[in-house]
């Protein structure tokens, strides 16, 4: 059984339930720095709304954080194959071509009601910073939050 596979037995989504999931590009490709591709991944993000509450995203090189709520009746799979697969069709029409743009799976973690929403997000919207990339968020393009 591949280990990718093992990772996701027993994994189940709860409606209105927040989780903050990390899904990475193919070979940690910085496919992001180019600010069209970022922008196709986040018009997929966007695309998610009548689903999905996004309470914050941050769209790094190689990867993406989103914060994200469930609506009635959505698996978190779901909502991550349906943002995997548009953005990839999105930016192989923006790059001609059939790119690999992600790696298999995801990575989410659920979060306790005890847990504050709004320190996760500003933890979300700070990874630029973190990863070296700016000095303020307010320099960084492609990161949103619902208090901002």
């Amino acid at each position: 059984m591949p280990s990718s596979h093992r990772l996701r037995v027993g994994r189940f989504s709860q409606s209105h339930q927040v989780y903050l999931v990390t899904c990475v590009t193919q070979n940690r490709n910085p496919l992001f720095f180019d600010f069209y591709t970022a922008h196709a991944l986040l018009e997929s993000l966007r695309d998610t709304e009548s689903h999905a509450y996004t309470w914050a995203y941050v769209i790094m090189p190689d990867h993406f954080h989103w914060l994200v709520q469930l609506g009635e009746k959505v698996s978190l799979s779901d909502q991550i194959r349906f943002v995997k697969s548009s953005a990839t069709k999105r930016i192989r029409k923006l790059n001609n071509c059939s790119l690999e743009v992600w790696q298999a799976g995801f990575h989410d973690c659920q979060l306790r009601k005890e847990d504050d929403l709004k320190a996760m997000a500003r933890y979300v919207i700070a990874n630029p910073i973190r990863a070296g990339l700016v000095n303020s968020v307010r320099n960084y393009s492609f990161w949103d939050a619902a208090w901002i």
